[in-house]
């Protein structure tokens, strides 16, 4: 979660937004601070096979999040993220858990991920990310099992699938750090970090940015 001073406010033009971006880099030019930390390569970032992914799992161009479930920004971004991936059509929109405000942000994150052993990890994402207020433990589970979800065997997975599931929130944290984030929501579009909240327009302009980007390398390469 991120105090308001401390988000990227991008321009509502495109030639605001490229200005903003100016100061973005990409995954082959993380700052030094990243590549002291570890910097994450390419497959890390964006083909971790373990975390669920929503949109078009052979799209074009992927968006990762990583996003913690009582982030109030998390929560009021999804609904434009989700309606750009749905009315794209062509983009990977990784998961990434990140939780990171405390235990709540944690077990909430470790039920949801442990849903995915019921095919539910759809559901659980969007029971936990859809409320206004914060969550408690009592209330991951009254949401969860609202959505459909079968609690009992969501707890026992999580119980035999514990190892796999936090293995993979410590590969969240580490590449999250990496990159140099500080807080969610943040996102790479591409290969561009953005770490920030954007309207539907701006994910659309940045969309687009890294499209051209991914064209421009192909014919450079051609």
């Amino acid at each position: 979660m991120r105090r308001p001073t401390d988000v990227f406010r991008f321009a509502t033009t495109r030639r605001g937004v490229l200005t903003m971006l100016g100061s973005v880099t990409t995954l082959a030019a993380v700052p030094a601070l990243a590549r002291a930390q570890s910097e994450p390569g390419e497959a890390a970032v964006l083909r971790d096979r373990d975390n669920p992914v929503f949109g078009n799992p052979e799209g074009d161009i992927s968006i990762v999040e990583w996003f913690d479930f009582n982030c109030p920004y998390c929560r009021k971004i999804e609904p434009e993220l989700r309606q750009v991936v749905q009315d794209d059509g062509k983009i990977r929109l990784v998961m990434r858990d990140w939780p990171i405000l405390g235990p709540v942000s944690v077990t909430a994150s470790r039920m949801a991920l442990a849903c995915k052993y019921q095919d539910k990890y759809d559901k659980a994402h969007d029971a936990l990310i859809g409320v206004s207020s914060r969550l408690t433990e009592p209330r991951i589970y009254e949401l969860l099992a609202g959505a459909g979800i079968d609690i009992d065997r969501a707890k026992k997975d999580l119980v035999a699938k514990s190892k796999a599931i936090d293995a993979m929130l410590a590969r969240n944290n580490e590449t999250a750090e990496g990159l140099g984030f500080r807080g969610t929501p943040s996102f790479i579009i591409g290969k561009f970090r953005v770490p920030g909240v954007l309207t539907m327009d701006q994910f659309e302009q940045v969309i687009a940015d890294a499209r051209k980007a991914k064209a421009d390398k192909k014919a450079n390469k051609g």
